[in-house]
């Protein structure tokens, strides 16, 4: 089992290769375009994420999120989800790539085990960018108003976050 694990990327790459070669693709330039337009959309989107992890830095530093963390304590505790969880909760609407950046540190600082680690984990799962995703969606759709879509959204992303912590909660117990 271990082998053809091993084996998976490599033979994903291979037969994506052969497969492009018997469809006469320049398989080598089609990769090094693909490079350079990831390297484009990182470029683009670098300045936001290193923005949007400063500011939770510089929250986080403050004691600001802590703070927010401990006024609502009660409400979450309610709920069931984990305080520590605020951060993540209040950037994931806006970038996915800061709130994966969030993700990571939670894990990193509870542990991928522990019940904010496991909780994060599926939170970034089971939640959408929304402001992204309305902003593409609704701009390519030549939507100028987007009348109930930001709050009906966020009302999901809420939910996502508690069944998100049900779920954990029911899966693996309490912590």
């Amino acid at each position: 089992m271990k082998l053809l694990l091993d084996l998976l990327v490599p033979g994903i790459i291979a037969g994506v290769s052969c497969y492009g070669m018997a469809k006469k693709v320049d398989v080598y330039s089609a990769l090094l375009q693909g490079a350079a337009k990831g390297l484009e959309i990182l470029w683009k989107i670098l300045p936001a994420l290193v923005t949007l992890l400063t500011v939770v830095a510089m929250l986080r530093a403050s004691g600001a999120l802590e703070l927010l963390a401990r006024v609502l304590a009660p409400v979450m505790n309610l709920l069931g989800i984990p305080p520590e969880t605020v951060a993540l909760m209040l950037v994931r609407p806006i970038s996915g790539s800061a709130a994966l950046g969030v993700g990571s540190e939670l894990i990193t600082t509870y542990g991928p085990d522990s019940l904010v680690g496991r909780t994060a984990a599926v939170m970034l799962g089971s939640t959408e960018t929304t402001f992204y995703t309305i902003a593409v969606y609704f701009g390519a759709a030549g939507i100028k108003k987007t009348r109930y879509a930001v709050p009906a959204a966020l009302c999901a992303d809420l939910a996502g976050f508690f069944f998100a912590s049900l779920t954990v909660r029911l899966f693996f117990g309490a912590g």
